[in-house]
């Protein structure tokens, strides 16, 4: 059988077994002691019968009167006689014994002091000079009873006591854990790329260490990641320049070119030109959305924000206008503004450049904050849809794009904690694919 993996429950078990091991070994221990006591009480009552009852014996046969053979003593009134005695003269004949006494449990007189049988635990005694003799006896069957009493009334309270030892020290080791626990719910709260230090003061001196190296550790990754992040965003914002330069050079060439071919060529090459540098600011959208700030703790209408990218991205591509959805209440998000404006933007450029040309896109912003996009084209393959959302992954055929569209919405959604749901084709038709993209609730200010 393994070993419980809780440390809280292995300590509880180790605990609990040393106590109650403890507990049993005290009660026991006790006992015996105890035992022990009552047998030198019992043996001493044994003498002190012996000791009071012979010179009355001898007495009381002295002064018999012509009476022979055993006389016993009468009974004032019935009790249960745990000792009882014999009176022996030197030849071993009965002449005196008490109400119950079995002169035949009793062995013969062989000096003062104690003896054991079977039934008896037996102190005998002598008087004038052994023509006398006295045997009293306890049953041992009495004694061996009382012990038991006494130990079942040291056990007894361990029934009670040991559930209660247990609880109490579970109840300990769960309010000493208690900082883990708070400190793994801090650990959790954190962001999908939340890598700042979590809180250690309230820790055990014990688990500082660990904690400490933790958040040395996020420091690091943090570091390592912030420098990532930078390194991209820095150089597509340095490309920026040199590449409007270069498509103003190849426009200005092909204005001036009369060979076709040079023309041709100088076409192919702007192309290439406006693909690098979409791609360059897909990956400054792209740093921004896993480095930034996304989320501003005061809501604002998101509805502007929605029309206007969706206008201005129709518009740039050329295309018809997107047919717009919106609900005539304001929806109030603390998403930064700019940031659900390069969501929305990603979402309508992709819809419009992987779609079938010419058909309608449509853009829905639900009152709970819930963007949807579809558009027609025919349907993703389920393997291909699950891989979608990942950086430079396109659909086949998908042509144009950089494969950044999706990387950047999902980097938006997952970081602002919304969710983020594709689906090909469309509920209830046979082409067509959607994004639905779910805000979270706002934070408080």
């Amino acid at each position: 059988m393994r070993a419980p993996h809780s440390l809280q429950l292995r300590l509880g078990l180790a605990v609990g077994a040393v106590v109650t091991a403890l507990w049993a070994a005290g009660a026991l221990t006790t006992a015996q002691l105890l035992r022990r006591e009552m047998n030198e009480v019992f043996d001493s009552m044994l003498e002190e019968t012996a000791q009071r009852v012979l010179p009355l014996a001898v007495t009381e046969i002295l002064g018999r009167e012509g009476a022979t053979g055993p006389q016993t003593v009468p009974v004032i009134r019935a009790h249960e006689e745990q000792f009882t005695y014999v009176v022996r003269d030197a030849s071993g004949a009965v002449l005196l014994q008490s109400h119950v006494a079995d002169p035949a449990a009793f062995p013969p007189y062989a000096g003062p002091g104690f003896s054991d049988t079977p039934q008896l635990r037996i102190y005998s005694d002598e008087a004038l000079r052994g023509s006398v003799t006295i045997s009293v006896g306890e049953p041992v069957a009495h004694r061996a009873r009382l012990a038991g009493k006494v130990q079942m009334g040291l056990l007894a309270p361990l029934a009670l006591m040991v559930p209660l030892s247990l609880g109490a020290i579970a109840l300990v080791l769960r309010l000493g854990f208690a900082p883990l626990r708070r400190f793994r719910l801090r650990l959790a709260r954190l962001g999908a790329a939340d890598l700042s230090a979590v809180e250690t003061r309230d820790l055990p001196a014990e688990v500082q260490p660990l904690a400490e190296t933790l958040n040395a550790l996020l420091a690091r990754l943090d570091a390592a990641f912030q420098a990532e992040r930078s390194f991209t965003a820095n150089a597509a914002h340095e490309l920026r320049t040199p590449l409007a330069g270069a498509i103003a050079q190849v426009q200005r060439l092909r204005a001036e070119s009369t060979d076709p071919a040079t023309t041709a060529r100088a076409a192919e090459i702007e192309a290439g030109l406006k693909r690098l540098t979409r791609l360059s600011e897909g990956l400054m959208q792209l740093a921004r959305a896993e480095g930034g700030k996304l989320r501003t703790g005061a809501p604002r209408d998101l509805r502007l924000v929605a029309r206007l990218m969706a206008e201005d991205t129709a518009r740039l591509a050329g295309a018809a206008p997107v047919t717009l959805d919106l609900p005539a209440a304001p929806v109030l998000s603390d998403l930064d503004p700019d940031i659900f404006g390069i969501l929305v933007r990603n979402l309508v450029e992709n819809a419009l450049r992987h779609g079938t040309p010419g058909a309608p896109v449509t853009a829905r912003l639900a009152p709970d904050a819930t963007l949807s996009v579809e558009n027609d084209c025919a349907p993703v393959p389920a393997e291909t849809l699950a891989r979608l959302g990942t950086r430079f992954e396109r659909a086949p055929g998908a042509g144009k794009g950089s494969g950044l569209g999706l990387a950047i919405v999902r980097a938006i959604v997952t970081r602002s904690g919304g969710r983020l749901d594709l689906a090909s084709p469309l509920p209830g038709r046979d082409r067509g694919f959607s994004v639905t993209v779910t805000l979270p609730p706002s934070q408080p200010g």
